[in-house]
């Protein structure tokens, strides 16, 4: 194949993939159809076949660039940070942002179990976020903030976690507030895991009364 007919490819496939992702983010998987994917993209139906074989073949592949992206963005906001929980926190605190965008919660949601299946939604999800919780967990346990035969367990916990602080957000009627409410569960979970509750309040030293 000549290099012309394989950037032609590769052009085709990144209008299609452009069209799916606008379309699965506005309206959902079970509302697009193939029909308006190719009238977004101004693609041929045998070359949208020639890449795609299915239309949950399409949506896999957009699902797939949506959680690198989500990866690239919770990294980039835990980069620079000073601590591992300071990194864990900042990462943790943008993927919840992103959760406040109609088209991330369609496609990384709310429809990857309809479209692909719970398993190749669940590789998805460990495959481009799972690892960076695992380092994660491991660096809190060389800190001694979390034991280190826990620290896997704690990284699929801490996932699921988020997950379903994201599902939460996507699923209120006041997104805001869900947010706000989502990012301070997130806080006190990592502060009581890692050993930084706040103190409680100091008792009164005074004795007590005497019964009467």
């Amino acid at each position: 194949m000549s290099d012309g007919r394989i950037l032609r490819g590769e052009a085709t496939r990144e209008r299609l993939l452009a069209a799916a992702r606008e379309l699965f983010g506005a309206h959902g998987y079970e509302a697009t159809s193939i029909e308006s994917v190719l009238a977004a993209s101004g693609v041929a139906r045998g070359a949208l076949y020639h890449h795609f074989a299915s239309k949950a073949e399409l949506f896999d592949a957009v699902a797939v660039e949506v959680f690198v992206e989500i990866a690239d963005r919770t990294w980039e906001a835990a980069r620079g940070r000073r601590t591992p929980r300071e990194r864990l926190r900042a990462g943790s605190h943008a993927w919840l942002g992103l959760a406040r965008d109609p088209a991330v919660q369609r496609i990384a949601l709310l429809d990857p179990q309809t479209a692909l299946g719970w398993r190749r939604w669940r590789d998805l999800d460990e495959r481009y976020s799972l690892g960076a919780l695992r380092a994660a967990f491991a660096r809190l346990a060389e800190e001694g903030a979390v034991p280190p035969a826990q620290a896997d367990v704690l990284a699929n916990v801490w996932l699921a976690a988020l997950n379903e602080a994201a599902l939460l957000i996507a699923d209120a009627e006041d997104e805001q507030a869900a947010h706000a409410q989502a990012v301070a569960a997130v806080d006190t979970l990592l502060d009581r895991l890692t050993g930084k509750a706040a103190r409680p309040a100091r008792a009164s030293r005074r004795a007590p009364a005497a019964a009467a």
